[in-house]
């Protein structure tokens, strides 16, 4: 998307372009919560950050004086406890995207907090902004040679009895490892034996999760997934949620301006007023069964010390580390690194 773009003075004085997206992702292609929090608190208050495209490594500003929301994505947002109170006296709205998978025994995500941990932080944010702002993620799905589906859904049954009082809903996803050839390196690199899912596995942990959910009552939604799981209670999900918004962020006239949403208050006519939706916010920039809005992502590739074996944003860890190292070398670069 093509944001509005502001002239921004820099830290060094130079009068720069910047975009001034509304929506802002923290961040899809590296943990900011766990990692750079600090950072990322530090560059708000300076007013912008430097970006650069992963594609084409053209850095590029990204202002925040037109931000109205941030959607958090992290494994472990226990660095971010201790600016929720600065975020809400900024007047800033916000939601969180909690990947909390449990791969502890086999080792796959080895930066990564203990499950049991990440299961109290989980509850401690929910219980400190509400549940409905904390959605658990399981993601992803993987099937390994110590990895079946019922193993699996033993696994996912382990955190959903601990979390169902403090989230609404879990999104899910099955590794899809073939389109990512720096996947496939990682897992192979590591001797990980892995097994793609197939439409007859994607089912079989669907019903299984189907039957776990009569306890739960959570909302079911895969992410990016082409398989129609309806029969199961199971949707297809948007992670940068417009609806959500709606839902939750109602009141900030300017987000819901940039949503095309129409809030018709109540009246003697209209005992309980309206909502309308004048247009899609689709991100068509995302992958084909990506249903998520447009949103800009401030995160960048090859920093996140998690190391998960599976990931897709690290091209390999030795890079990960270097960067990582960097960073804590200048933290308080314009740039994540």
């Amino acid at each position: 998307m093509n944001w509005n773009k502001i002239q921004i003075h820099t830290e060094s004085g130079a009068l720069v372009e910047a975009q001034a997206p509304v929506i802002i992702s923290a961040s899809r292609s590296t943990d900011i919560p766990a990692f750079y929090a600090d950072w990322f608190i530090n560059r708000l208050q300076k007013g912008y950050v430097k970006w650069k495209n992963p594609f084409n490594g053209v850095p590029l500003y990204v202002s925040f004086e037109k931000a109205r929301l941030f959607i958090f994505w992290s494994k472990n947002h226990k660095p971010m406890l201790k600016y929720l109170n600065f975020l809400d006296e900024k007047g800033y709205n916000y939601y969180f995207q909690f990947t909390l998978n449990d791969y502890d025994a086999e080792k796959l995500e080895p930066g990564v907090p203990n499950v049991q941990a990440r299961i109290d932080t989980f509850i401690e944010l929910a219980e400190r902004v509400g549940k409905d702002k904390v959605i658990w993620r399981f993601d992803p799905l993987i099937l390994t040679e110590k990895i079946r589906v019922d193993e699996l859904l033993k696994k996912v049954e382990n955190i959903g009895n601990q979390l169902k009082n403090h989230t609404s809903k879990l999104v899910f996803s099955f590794a899809d490892i073939k389109i990512y050839k720096k996947v496939q390196n990682n897992l192979r690199n590591n001797s990980i034996l892995y097994y793609e899912f197939n439409e007859m596995t994607m089912n079989e942990f669907a019903e299984g999760l189907q039957g776990l959910n009569e306890n739960w009552h959570f909302q079911l939604a895969t992410c990016a997934e082409q398989i129609p799981l309806e029969k199961y209670g199971i949707t297809h999900n948007k992670c940068v949620d417009d609806d959500l918004m709606i839902k939750l962020f109602s009141h900030d006239k300017a987000l819901m301006d940039f949503l095309g949403v129409k809030i018709t208050p109540p009246d003697m006519f209209n005992p309980n007023g309206s909502i309308e939706k004048k247009r899609s916010n689709k991100d068509k920039g995302q992958r084909q069964f990506c249903n998520c809005i447009v949103s800009k992502d401030i995160g960048e590739y090859n920093t996140c010390p998690h190391l998960c074996e599976y990931c897709y944003a690290n091209a390999n860890k030795d890079v990960a580390i270097k960067n990582w190292n960097l960073h804590k070398q200048h933290p308080n670069n314009e740039t994540i690194k």
